[in-house]
């Protein structure tokens, strides 16, 4: 049997682009990402941009590290727009002269802030370039200008402006940046630092940019300006132990000579060398814990019929019972499949711990409500039977119990109580699957 590829190769998720070529929309991302993922040794999920895929994240299972890159503008109501006191002239004017990057893409925003929360919630490898540092900082509830030159280069001196879009010298420009110490980034091009400047030139294709940074994380390098170009996650950023979430406004994979493939510094390709060895670190930890995701349970056509059909039973039992309506004879076929289920389990032990917990009996408007319920419709009566030897049991459980000593009784009500506990657990687990697989 052949090896399973996805417990061996690490998998990065990046999602796509989508972009209007000859009438028709493709999906792209870029190669630079895609050749530097695979270079230190990891393998490129592409999560295709199209509608849905953000509610089927969980087919690309087991995630070990995501990449988000280029996109256009996210949605300002997404991070409440508290950002911007734009007028309606001003927001036309940015729209005509950023174009390709102010139509926003909601699908886009959906399918990544989705996957932003999920690294964030797991610890999960995460590294934004451009738009997906901005995803990470609105998906940890910072917010961002939704216009650099409108927003703050106008408030400052000219001396301190900033270009950080230059159409006619798109890939060729740069500008300044300033790295803090003690940093990743610092780190990473230590090499090329002059100690009383600490500053590198940096590329730049955006117009906006983090304003408000997330509570979490902490500035790795500002431009003249002041706007942030990277940043860090302090408690999620040791490599060899499977931590790295960073976000860096700039493109470190692009800063390269004009001509060749030899990068600007030496220190460029060190994200991603550092967000793979984190990735690969993820999933060895992931492998030897007990908590990895599990794979679901796949059903032979025959089982699949039959775990729909006890699903429509709980489904219309459910219906029957939460709207107090009479059974309509013809559906009573349609609960027999959850009638049978339930028959398949031993319900003496389940009244036992629900009798420990509770000393009532069934009220006469309990037993109409069980003959309700839709999954044992098929012979309600009989179940009402079952209750009431069950009471017969009870009574006489009662008077052995009353027999016991203190300590003895005192044993078996924790006993009771530990296994109403688990029972509780173990049942949320199975319900919880049964509905999660209703859509498949």
């Amino acid at each position: 049997m052949s090896p399973d590829l996805s417990v061996i190769l690490p998998r990065v998720l990046i999602v796509s682009r989508r972009s209007l070529r000859k009438n028709k929309f493709v999906d792209f991302v870029g190669e630079y990402h895609l050749d530097l993922i695979v270079g230190h040794g990891a393998v490129p999920v592409i999560v295709p941009r199209v509608s849905g895929v953000h509610m089927l994240l969980d087919s690309f299972e087991p995630i070990h590290g995501v990449l988000l890159c280029e996109g256009e503008d996210i949605d300002p109501s997404l991070y409440e727009a508290e950002t911007s006191n734009l007028s309606l002239e001003e927001l036309e004017e940015i729209r005509r002269i950023h174009a390709s990057d102010t139509a926003i893409d909601r699908e886009k925003d959906s399918i990544e802030l989705r996957l932003a929360k999920l690294c964030l919630e797991r610890n999960i490898p995460y590294l934004g370039i451009c738009r997906g540092s901005q995803v990470l900082n609105v998906a940890s509830g910072g917010t961002l200008y939704q216009d650099i030159e409108k927003e703050v280069s106008k408030k400052i001196q000219e001396s301190q402006r900033v270009k950080h879009m230059d159409y006619d010298n798109y890939d060729g420009h740069r500008h300044v940046v300033k790295v803090v110490e003690n940093t990743p980034l610092h780190d990473w091009f230590r090499d090329s630092l002059e100690e009383d400047k600490m500053e590198i030139l940096v590329n730049s294709y955006h117009h906006q940019g983090v304003n408000r940074l997330a509570q979490r994380f902490v500035p790795m390098a500002f431009a003249p300006d002041g706007l942030i170009e990277g940043f860090y996650d302090p408690d999620a950023c040791n490599p060899e132990e499977g931590k790295f979430i960073m976000g860096l406004q700039f493109h470190p994979e692009r800063m390269r000579q004009d001509g060749t493939d030899k990068f600007d510094y030496p220190g460029c390709p060190r994200a991603y060398q550092e967000f793979v060895k984190a990735v690969i670190a993820y999933q060895k930890k992931l492998n030897s814990s007990t908590t990895s995701v599990p794979r679901p349970l796949k059903l032979d056509q025959a089982m699949e019929k039959k775990r729909k059909n006890i699903i429509r039973s709980f489904l219309l039992a459910r219906n029957i019972y939460t709207t107090g309506q009479r059974m309509n004879p013809s559906k009573e076929s349609e609960l027999q499949a959850g009638a049978e289920f339930l028959e398949a389990f031993d319900l003496v032990s389940l009244m036992i711990i629900l009798s420990m917990q509770s000393n009532t009996a069934l009220s006469l408007q309990q037993e109409n409500r069980l003959k309700q319920m839709g999954a044992t419709v098929r012979n309600a009566g009989s179940y009402i039977e079952r209750l009431k030897m069950n009471e017969k049991r009870e009574d006489l459980a009662k008077h052995v119990m009353g027999k016991m000593s203190v300590e003895q009784l005192s044993d078996m009500l924790s006993f009771y109580h530990m296994m109403g506990q688990i029972c509780s657990e173990v049942l949320d687990r199975k319900l919880n699957g049964i509905v999660h697989g209703i859509g498949s």
